[in-house]
């Protein structure tokens, strides 16, 4: 996944293996930019309690998400 600034984006959970007791499978999740995480295959993900984590890149897929859906998903 290429870095697009401080551009939010969304990721949809696919796998969480090692991780269940973090992760939730077809969770909807917000990822940060971090071009060196992402060098290592590697994404950085903002949890329910808005600290960020690193997480396999292979866990997640991208999403596309409305502007309405981005700012509900973001107050959270």
């Amino acid at each position: 996944m290429s870095s697009r600034g401080s551009e939010k984006r969304f990721v949809v959970c696919i796998d969480n293996r090692g991780y269940e007791a973090s992760l939730e499978p077809r969770k909807i999740y917000q990822a940060t930019p971090d071009r060196t995480a992402s060098k290592r295959g590697l994404i950085r993900i903002v949890d329910e309690s808005g600290e960020d984590y690193l997480y396999p890149e292979k866990y997640f897929v991208p999403i596309e998400v409305p502007r309405s859906i981005e700012e509900a998903l973001s107050l959270s």
